[in-house]
Order: C-alpha cells, then sequence, then structure tokens
C-alpha cells in the first residue's frame, strides 16, 4: 500500500519517491503509471535479500531481465564491481532506453547508479533501496560513486535516478543496528534543517526505532522532504547541499580508517561524527552550550552510541587526519567542517588547520 510520494525536481529531470508496505509487486503498474518505458532491466540485488522477495519484484518486472546478485559490502562498492556490470550490460546489448534497477542499500545503490551513469552516457536508474539508511539519504539526490584506497566516495558522478520506490516492508527484516545507522541520517538531517522536526524525533524516538506507525513513515517522509529541498536548491555540491556532509568529514575518516570494517557500520560513524563536530564547535565557541546538551540528551535517551575511545586511540590519530585531508570536499590546505550553530542553523565552508583539529582529536576527543 502506498501511503506517501514526494516528487524531486532538478535542472536534469524530476522524479518520484514513493513510500508504502508491500506494493513491490505492483512495480509494472508504478512504472507505466510514471512513463517509465525501457524493454531490458539489469537488476543489481543485494545477496541478502530474501529469496521470497526477490522472486516477487522479478515477477512483477514484465520486461526482459538480468539478474547480478552483489555481496554488497563498503570493500565490494569498487571500481572493479562496476567494470564487471557494465561488461554484462555490453555482454547482453543494453541500450540508452534501458534500466539498471537496484534492490539493496546504499552500497548497492551507489554501485548500480555509478554504472548507470557511465553506460553509454546514461542508462534509466530505479532505486529499490532496503535499508533505512539508503531510504532517508543515499537513494535519493543523485549521489553515487565508489571507494578507493585513499577514502569513501571519491570516485563517482552526480546521477538523479528516474523513480525511488521507499517500501517499509523491508525494514521489518533488519537487525536493531541496521535501524540505527539510518536514523543517523534522519537525526542529522533534523539538526541542520528543522527543529521542530527535531522535536518530533526527540519525544517518538523509541516508537521510529520500533517501527512502529505512523512514526516511521513520518520520519522517512519527513526526512527526505528535507533532502529534497536542498538537493533541488543545489543538485551539485557547491554550496548549500554541503550542509548534508554535517558530522560526515569525521565519519567517513573514522570509517576508512577501520578499512570499512564492519566493526563501525557509516551509521554508526556518522553519531561519531555528528558528536565530533559538536564537541569540536563548543570547544571553539562556534555553537551553544544548550542545544549541545539537548543533542547529547537525545544520543543517551535513543541509546545511540557516541563514544570515540570505543573504537580509537591516540595512536589513530595521524591516520584519522590524514583521511579527512583527502576528503573530496576540502578546498584548500585546510580542513572544511560544517558547523552546528545550533539546532537547526548551520554554517558552511568553515576551514580548520589540520593542527588545531589533531590537537582538539588528542586533548578532548580521545583519551
Amino acid at each position: 500500500m502506498i501511503k506517501a510520494e514526494l516528487e524531486v525536481k532538478t535542472k536534469n529531470g524530476k522524479y518520484s519517491i514513493i513510500i508504502g508496505t508491500n506494493f513491490l509487486n505492483q512495480l509494472s503498474k508504478i512504472f507505466k503509471k510514471k512513463g517509465l518505458n525501457f524493454n531490458k532491466c539489469f537488476l543489481l540485488i543485494d545477496k541478502k535479500i530474501g529469496k521470497k522477495k526477490i522472486k516477487e519484484i522479478t515477477k512483477s518486472i514484465k520486461q526482459e531481465k538480468i539478474i547480478f546478485l552483489f555481496n554488497a559490502s563498503e570493500k565490494n562498492k569498487n571500481i572493479n564491481n562496476v567494470i564487471k556490470i557494465l561488461n554484462l550490460l555490453q555482454k547482453n546489448n543494453f541500450n540508452r532506453n534501458d534500466c539498471i534497477l537496484t534492490v539493496g542499500g546504499g552500497i548497492t545503490g551507489d554501485t548500480g547508479g555509478f554504472a548507470a551513469s557511465l553506460f553509454k552516457r546514461g542508462l534509466k536508474l530505479i532505486n529499490i533501496p532496503t535499508t533505512l539508511l539508503a531510504q532517508v539519504d543515499s537513494s535519493i539526490g543523485g549521489k553515487t560513486g565508489v571507494n578507493t584506497m585513499y577514502g569513501k566516495n571519491l570516485i563517482g558522478s552526480f546521477y538523479q535516478p528516474n523513480l525511488v520506490l521507499a517500501d517499509i516492508f523491508f525494514l521489518k527484516t533488519l537487525p536493531k543496528r541496521e535501524i540505527i545507522c539510518g536514523y543517523a541520517e534522519i537525526l542529522k538531517h533534523s539538526l541542520i534543517s528543522d527543529k521542530k522536526f527535531f522535536l518530533f524525533l526527540d519525544k517518538n524516538v523509541q516508537n521510529i526505532l520500533k517501527l512502529k506507525s505512523p512514526f516511521i513513515e513520518k520520519a522517512i517522509f519527513e526526512s527526505c522532504k528535507i533532502k529534497r529541498s536542498i538537493v533541488q536548491k543545489d543538485e551539485k555540491e557547491n554550496n548549500l547541499r554541503k550542509a548534508l556532509n554535517f558530522g560526515h568529514t569525521f565519519a567517513h575518516a573514522y570509517e576508512a580508517s577501520m578499512t570499512f570494517s564492519k566493526k563501525l557500520n557509516h551509521g554508526e560513524a556518522v553519531i561519531l561524527g555528528i558528536y565530533s563536530s559538536l564537541r569540536f564547535s563548543l570547544e571553539n565557541r562556534l555553537t551553544n552550550l544548550y542545544d549541545f546538551n539537548l543533542i547529547i540528551k537525545h544520543f543517551n535517551n535513543a541509546k545511540l552510541s557516541y563514544n570515540v575511545n570505543k573504537y580509537f586511540s591516540k595512536i589513530n590519530t595521524k591516520k584519522i587526519i590524514s583521511y579527512m585531508r583527502n576528503d573530496k570536499k576540502n578546498d584548500s590546505e585546510k580542513i572544511n567542517l560544517v558547523i552546528l550553530k545550533k539546532i537547526g542553523s548551520i554554517e558552511l565552508k568553515k576551514r580548520f588547520s589540520e593542527r588545531k583539529i589533531r590537537l582538539f582529536m588528542r586533548e578532548k576527543l580521545i583519551n
């Protein structure tokens, strides 16, 4: 059942984000309604999706299908797997009017989206995000890409999907750790843009984490609405869209420093990154103590782990800083951080020296 729909409009076209439960047996009808016509469909599907759901999705697509089961992990989110997909598309004679459909989390969506942007300079792209993180963040907005030995998402493109289908059914199959992973991005969206939404989250966090209706639907809808608003104003991340990177300069460096280990998933790294940015801002009198304490209280009530010491010691500082320096958002010798002045208000393009951040980490963040 479809419960909500948002339309995203960018310079490169428009597409719908459809939110609901158990509606993936209606795919052909939805494609037709949205004017999506294609002859062949390349399905890039995370291996972890259950056989029953894969069968339901494939049965619902009437066009000729090629199915590629993907072992989704940060280590497999690389250029070699993109080349494998491109070779299969060539081998099966796909053309620019055909489609790549991704079924999985952000890793699957990013990898498939990047391949779609490259093949013959662009295939149709449909995302079916199966994690909360992907439903509220990576499946919308058009960022695609892969990791390298130098860091996360350093090779990629901006390539908007033609349709996003967020079925809440998938969330009920996820472990709580994955729900918290997605909640980190929902929380981030509220912090950078909407204090009213933050207060809703603060009041209803346990209902959201337990996937209770209508709280989870509202959280996804409002989160997507915030990202849509930002993407529509700044599709290519020239200015305002950098707000979406709040906490991520630290977070991506934490992930890379642990070689994208399963010990620290993306959402957990984002929570650490949000805390690190907040603490850095507080130490430098860039944010106010009242809002800092309000957010920390929310972390505690939601049982979100923000203890950087749990993962790192002072000996890791040099490596973390090196990854922060290589972050794709930097445009000078200094490190760029998005600063939260207060809940709902951010400051972009704040640049700090490596030395300042290193001293902060060693003296205030990591014991």
